[in-house]
């Protein structure tokens, strides 16, 4: 069953949403909500250090850890207003996440210990500043404005040994595996999709991606990444696998080609839904969920706009 957040409710201001806490307070930080939930996601409290079910609407804290089961998602929506996916057999932890809507900047991080993920930049207003990253357990990333993708653990290796730039002789360690794809938009990008890049940084190298559909594979802590290469159609439809709503049917059950822009402004819905709300930044007890509805932030494979 997928539960999503599709409410458009009256603007408000996001001042509230300027937590500063640090220290002591940390977990109370808020750095979002939960957009949409698919069948088993698990979020483990960093106030309490006890595990729940995810529930529609639940207010998420810097330093909470989402574990998602096969076939389940989470969708993040964070305070800038950016999207992160948590997919199939994932274990992520928000590290960092400090907001400041009136000087317009931010500091978030976010770890990937194990599974399929998808980053998608906030559309606010201006450049932010600061620093954006998501690391896992042999890369760090770099964000810079884009929408990117990775899996860390066997199904990157799964999906890295079937690509020509890769094969089967690269030795990966199942736990550290990381295959990080950046989807766009490309410098040809219209309207308010901004074009952006990512940086990789694995050991003492960093990769720059900058183009729809490059890839980098870091197969293990020590071993030098192997990229950039433009991941194969197979390759990408397998990540896709991990982060669609429902096995071999885009959003919505339409098939084919969706652009970088068509999956923004699908997520966009979502996130004007929530930050229309007084769910960002507002007080009260944890709603309850609304029943099924359709997210519509996941794209399916296909060539992002711009490229």
């Amino acid at each position: 069953m997928i539960r999503a957040i599709t409410s458009i409710g009256r603007p408000i201001g996001l001042a509230a949403a300027a937590s500063m806490a640090l220290g002591p307070a940390l977990a109370q930080t808020q750095a979002g909500v939960a957009a949409a939930v698919r069948n088993k996601v698990e979020i483990r409290s960093a106030a309490t250090r006890k595990a729940h079910p995810a529930v529609l609407r639940e207010r998420l804290y810097m330093a909470d850890q989402v574990q998602t089961a096969a076939a389940s998602q989470l969708q993040m929506l964070l305070m800038d207003r950016t999207t992160f996916t948590v997919g199939a057999n994932a274990r992520v932890t928000i590290d960092r996440f400090v907001y400041d809507p009136a000087a317009n900047s931010r500091q978030v991080g976010i770890s990937v210990a194990h599974g399929a993920f998808r980053f998608m930049s906030g559309r606010a207003l201006g450049k932010p500043s600061g620093a954006v990253s998501v690391r896992t357990p042999v890369a760090a990333i770099g964000i810079r404005g884009t929408i990117f993708e990775g899996v860390v653990g066997e199904d990157a290796i799964r999906i890295a040994e079937d690509e020509p730039a890769v094969g089967k002789h690269v030795k990966a360690d199942k736990s550290e595996a990381s295959l990080i794809v950046l989807r766009g938009p490309g410098p040809r990008a219209q309207g308010d999709v901004v074009p952006g890049l990512i940086d990789v940084t694995v050991g003492s190298r960093t990769v720059t991606l900058d183009g729809p559909d490059l890839a980098l594979y870091a197969p293990r802590d020590g071993a030098p990444p192997i990229g950039p290469f433009r991941i194969s159609p197979a390759g990408l439809e397998a990540l896709q696998d991990l982060l669609r709503t429902s096995p071999g049917q885009a959003p919505g059950g339409g098939g084919g080609n969706h652009t970088a822009r068509n999956v923004l402004i699908g997520a966009g819905a979502v996130a004007a839904g929530i930050i229309g709300s007084k769910l960002l930044g507002g007080g009260g007890k944890r709603p309850k969920p609304q029943g099924p509805k359709n997210p519509n932030g996941v794209p399916p494979p296909g060539k992002p706009n711009g490229g």
